[in-house]
């Protein structure tokens, strides 16, 4: 059976179509080409002609005569719109025309500087030439290393190694930085927040020593379909971009199935399992011979479906071959093996957590199974994008979870299927960062007296601040590093705090292996002593917590409860920058100092959230200074409203924009932090704030704050359509959390500020 044959099937079965909230099919779309523009070099067309490539699609087209018109390029289209070309072309033909020049590409994963680097192989050994490509990484032979440093044209790497291993020993890699001609960074879309904040001070760092040795490179970037590309790209390389969004591409045709497992207990708004429903729609396509593949969010989740979908197809001999799991953790040649397998078409379904979500080659999938909600709609169809790369028909299903943020996506497909509303935001300027990232800068290359670090504010008392502290020293108008530590080793680009708690496990007593790292403003929360940790959905118990050498020592369990710290904090303003009163409303965003306290925790069963007992935590507290936005309630509506009515009302608002903001602002949940206080030590009147839960803050409040009213809306939207009597998980909260009063008295709360905000 077919794609369409089962589309048809399915869409004649009652009891499936009764889940089904929508289903969009999205038609076919042909090819849009263009020649190849003047300065692409004439060995690479014949080459292109054997595999059928006799023009480019528009939008190659556009950005490889952008590029070699010198200017700083954004490619931003969907998943197999071949936008490797619009770098690779460019790069190859100014490497065929001065063999000294060099290019540098960065990716955010090993997998996917892999699958890049075979693929220019093929490209270069089809011409004949010798333009010399090397992967640099944590997995690159010490003998190596020397050889790609000395001869390598394009050198293929990942942010993490060009800190602390390629710009740290620059004088190394001279003949690199002296005919730097391109920089190719690719996926620019999972560069947010922190991680993006820390990757944008690197290429500060990088251009410093581009200028030190006198290369000018021009910078080529790539993104999955965002709202703000141009401002994230800008903001990443400090240097203004031209936009390529024109798609070409021949797209086949695409059925998007949004699937809602029924409801089990409607009071508490619990569903079936996402897995379950998931389990059963990957088992029908395996039993039709559709080759798809399977994303969930955690690893025991890859693996129980994978024994499941296993034991559908295993010969009499227990061979099942035609199904395999996919994740971080197999061996890198399992996981070629698999890649390979995939392309070939031997493998009929591969389950797989987000590590095949970035553009690997994998083949030609028919169909695509999405176990739960990713994160972000652009990580959605980087998923989606999976199947039908070979311009067939496909087959999409998103399998919602119980999740308030996966419904919301199942019940409003509209939003999904849209331009991407989410904004990638990041702050290159945080101060932990930036502080972070000047020691690195500083212990490269001296720093001399008015010298400047790309856009970054006020360099001049950062550099006497280090003088201050012994950890730089100011002679003859030049700032040398005397520090005697290494600072990049010091640094994750993963947080803004240096001082990250590294997470043990102590299971096996033979072999105590370190298995992550916190930072340590969530460690009172997430790592007390006692505390259900989970990762990659294997549960962790916290045996000890030790503050002072920053470790915590963790023992696997298999326990059904999760636990939840209960936690003080106090939010102190430190310097209004926006301030607006008007129709009894004050909007406000601003730097907060956040203290928290940790006291004590609940054990809470999974499913149906009810607390099973509690336990007293011990630990000191801590300070964070960030950003925020808040919003006061006016007189008017606070004093007809009993203080338990206005209570849970605040709390469902809260509830309410923990769900829809993390989909707006594109980070994760935790990237956040929203409390309302029924009298707040802030404002003195009933005020809900949401900040960054990030010391510094990385512009999500600051978004948050631009686009209030439409972050309202959606929460009152949310509400309203919530077929919940008294509120559920997936709205305002659960009764047993906002009472029976909560939920309209949120809808009121945000009608009325709404109503109040109009002329703001």
């Amino acid at each position: 059976m077919n794609v369409d044959q089962l589309a048809q099937v399915l869409q004649s079965d009652v009891d499936f179509m009764d889940n089904v909230t929508r289903w969009e099919t999205i038609p076919a779309r042909p090819a849009q080409t263009a020649p190849f523009p003047e300065g692409v070099d004439d060995r690479l067309k014949p080459v292109l002609a054997k595999r059928g490539i006799h023009q480019l699609y528009t939008h190659q087209a556009h950005a490889v005569k952008e590029v070699l018109a010198g200017r700083d390029v954004v490619v931003v289209t969907p998943t197999a719109s071949g936008k490797t070309m619009c770098y690779n072309l460019p790069v190859l033909s100014a490497i065929l025309e001065n063999p000294d020049a060099r290019a540098l590409y960065l990716f955010p994963t090993k997998a996917l500087s892999a699958d890049q680097v075979s693929e220019l192989y093929e490209l270069i050994e089809a011409m004949g030439v010798d333009v010399k490509t090397y992967t640099y990484d944590g997995d690159t032979p010490a003998a190596a290393r020397r050889a790609v440093r000395q001869a390598g044209h394009i050198v293929v790497t990942n942010p993490d190694m060009l800190h602390s291993g390629i710009l740290p020993h620059h004088t190394k890699w001279v003949k690199l930085f002296e005919n730097l001609k391109y920089i190719v960074i690719d996926e620019i879309h999972t560069y947010r927040g922190v991680f993006g904040s820390n990757l944008a001070n690197v290429l500060r760092r990088l251009l410093r020593l581009c200028d030190f040795y006198g290369s000018k490179p021009q910078f080529i970037l790539c993104s999955a379909t965002i709202a703000n590309p141009v401002e994230l790209a800008e903001m990443l390389i400090g240097r203004p971009v031209t936009l390529v969004d024109d798609n070409g591409a021949q797209m086949g045709q695409r059925h998007f199935v949004f699937y809602n497992p029924p409801v089990v207990n409607r009071q508490l708004g619990i569903r079936k399992s996402a897995v379950t429903e998931a389990r059963a729609i990957a088992g029908i396509l395996l039993k039709n011979g559709i080759q798809a593949i399977t994303f969930a969010r955690a690893r025991v989740t890859v693996e129980v479906l994978t024994r499941y979908l296993k034991d559908m197809v295993r010969d009499p001999l227990g061979n099942a071959g035609r199904v395999r799991g996919y994740r971080g953790g197999y061996l890198p040649t399992q996981r070629r093996e698999i890649e390979r397998g995939l392309r070939a078409g031997q493998i009929d379904a591969v389950v797989s957590t987000n590590a095949l979500e970035l553009g690997i080659d994998i083949g030609a999938l028919d169909a695509c199974v999405l176990c739960g909600y990713p994160g972000t709609i652009a990580s959605a169809w980087q998923q989606a994008g999976r199947a039908g790369r070979r311009k067939s028909t496909s087959i999409v299903f998103f399998v919602a979870s119980s999740a308030a943020i996966d419904q919301f996506i199942v019940n409003h497909p509209d939003y999904f299927l849209r331009k991407s509303p989410e904004n990638a935001l990041l702050n290159p300027d945080n101060l932990y960062v930036l502080m972070s990232h000047f020691k690195c800068a500083a212990f490269e290359l001296p720093f001399n007296d008015g010298e400047g670090f790309g856009s970054a504010p006020a360099p001049d008392t950062l550099l006497d601040y280090l003088t201050e502290e012994n950890i730089l020293r100011h002679v003859d108008g030049r700032y040398h590093w005397m520090a005697e530590d290494f600072p990049a080793s010091e640094i994750s680009l993963r947080s803004a705090a240096a001082e990250n708690f590294v997470i043990v496990d102590i299971t096996d007593a033979a072999r105590h292996q370190v298995i992550g790292e916190m930072d340590r403003f969530t460690v009172p929360m997430l790592l007390h002593e006692n505390a259900i940790y989970m990762q990659e959905g294997q549960q962790y118990q916290v045996e000890k917590l030790d503050f002072d050498a920053c470790k915590a020592f963790v023992r696997q369990v298999d326990v059904g409860y999760y636990t939840d710290a209960d936690l003080n904090v106090n939010l102190a303003p430190l310097d209004i920058e926006e301030e607006k009163t008007e129709n009894g409303v004050t909007l406000a965003f601003g730097e907060v100092r956040v203290l928290t306290l940790v006291t004590m925790f609940k054990k809470m069963r999974f499913d149906t959230h009810e607390t099973l007992g509690w336990g007293k935590v011990q630990l000191p507290d801590t300070e964070m200074h960030t950003e925020a936005v808040w919003w006061t309630l006016p007189d008017e509506l606070t004093e007809r409203l009993a203080s338990d009515a206005l209570k849970n009302g605040m709390l469902g608002v809260a509830n309410l924009l923990r769900i829809v903001a993390p989909l707006y602002l594109m980070c994760a949940p935790q990237d956040i932090a929203v409390r309302y206080e029924v009298k707040s030590p802030m404002t003195d009147k009933p005020t809900v704030i949401l900040y960054d839960n990030c010391p510094g803050g990385v512009g999500l409040s600051r978004k948050a704050h631009g686009m209030n009213r439409l972050l309202l809306e959606k929460c009152l939207d949310i509400v309203t359509h919530c077929n919940c009597e008294y509120g559920c998980p997936s709205c305002a909260g659960p009764v047993g959390e906002i009472g029976t009063d909560g939920k309209e008295t949120a809808k009121e709360i945000l009608r009325d500020l709404l109503v109040r905000l109009e002329s703001f």
